[in-house]
């Protein structure tokens, strides 16, 4: 179905203005395209900035200056940031142009920040944390409001032999996956290279690589495709490109690994739980506040290849410990960590920035 443009919006009824200054697709930008149209249930709210989607409501360049004025029914706005460019504009209109606006930052950062950023921060009216990791690393009062994922989306599949097959995956195989941008930070490498030294022990199993490698990362995705081929495994290690229809590709995986070196949050082992997937992840990003060890997953340490290939291995071994986890994870999902449970804690906060509720 082709969604529509959203008509033009009504800047005196705008709350909440949530920037976008990247034009490039991440994981902000991401969580911005997801939230907003459930946030728009709640309350009046516009995007800013390219990069976006046109269903999602936005306002316009030209509208920027109608932001010195109040909004109807509220003594100001919230301006809810989620990059240094946009923490900036907010504190220039705010505080050169006496914007009635309050600013909100929302921070996924494992990392002392920089001068420059700790200024910024400053200078928010309120600061979000996405996990208690992230929230470590500010030095201002802060609330943890973790991310959720859209459990309508992301759901497991009537049968998974089915959902291969509609894929052109081969249906007789169980599938290991990792998704992601195919660079040295996302850990892709070790992926590959646990890969190829499982998959000859496990015949009855394929692996899928989902995503793409920008230019500067190129040549890390070719000597990867150069490994699996000289291992002889180019039929079974997949490089499927980037989707975006990326939930119908976790629906033939009967395990998920999420390898990364670093992570600010990371959406990808969520979006495979809510699928019914367990997920072998490192201890990077929220990701030991989203998997239950043991139970939806295993925790590795990072940059760790024997690890990884061990409980890779344990898992895959196992079919009836694969069953328990897949209904646990969908499960620990569904209760926890669904979209629309973030829409509401952050509409929360909006309401005691705007009317002191």
């Amino acid at each position: 179905m082709q969604l529509m443009a959203a008509a033009p919006v009504d800047l005196s009824r705008v709350h909440v203005v949530v920037p976008n200054f990247k034009k490039r697709l991440s994981g902000v930008t991401s969580t911005i395209i997801q939230l907003v149209p459930l946030q728009a249930k709640q309350i009046g709210i516009a995007t800013l900035g390219p990069g976006l989607p046109d269903h999602l409501p936005k306002l316009r360049w030209w509208q920027v200056p109608g932001l010195l004025r109040r909004p109807q029914g509220a003594p100001l706005r919230v301006w809810h940031a989620r990059r240094n460019p946009e923490m900036l504009a907010g504190v220039v209109l705010r505080d050169a142009f006496r914007a009635p606006l309050k600013l909100v930052f929302t921070s996924a950062s494992q990392r002392h920040h920089t001068r420059w950023t700790t200024f910024l921060i400053r200078r928010m009216d309120a600061v979000i944390a996405t996990s208690r990791k992230t929230a470590a690393y500010l030095d201002v009062p802060n609330t943890v409001v973790m991310h959720g994922i859209d459990t309508d989306r992301f759901h497991p599949p009537a049968d998974r032999a089915e959902a291969a097959r509609e894929l052109s995956l081969d249906p007789n195989r169980l599938h290991v996956g990792c998704f992601g941008r195919i660079r040295h930070q996302k850990g892709t490498d070790l992926f590959v290279d646990a890969m190829i030294e499982l998959l000859p022990r496990h015949p009855q199993w394929s692996a899928v690589v989902a995503g793409r490698a920008t230019t500067e990362h190129k040549g890390f995705e070719t000597g990867l495709r150069e490994r699996v081929e000289k291992a002889g495994l180019a039929d079974r290690i997949l490089f499927v490109g980037e989707h975006t229809d990326i939930e119908r590709w976790y629906r033939p995986l009967s395990l998920f690994i999420a390898p990364q070196r670093w992570e600010g949050f990371g959406l990808t082992p969520l979006e495979a739980m809510a699928s019914g997937v367990p997920v072998v992840a490192t201890d990077v990003g929220a990701f030991s506040e989203l998997i239950e060890d043991g139970l939806t997953g295993t925790l590795i340490a990072r940059d760790d290849l024997g690890a990884m290939v061990a409980a890779a291995e344990r898992w895959m071994g196992d079919e009836t410990k694969r069953k328990e986890a897949m209904a646990a994870a969908r499960a620990r999902t569904l209760a926890l960590f669904k979209l629309d449970g973030e829409a509401q804690r952050l509409g929360g906060i909006y309401a005691s920035i705007l009317y002191g509720g």
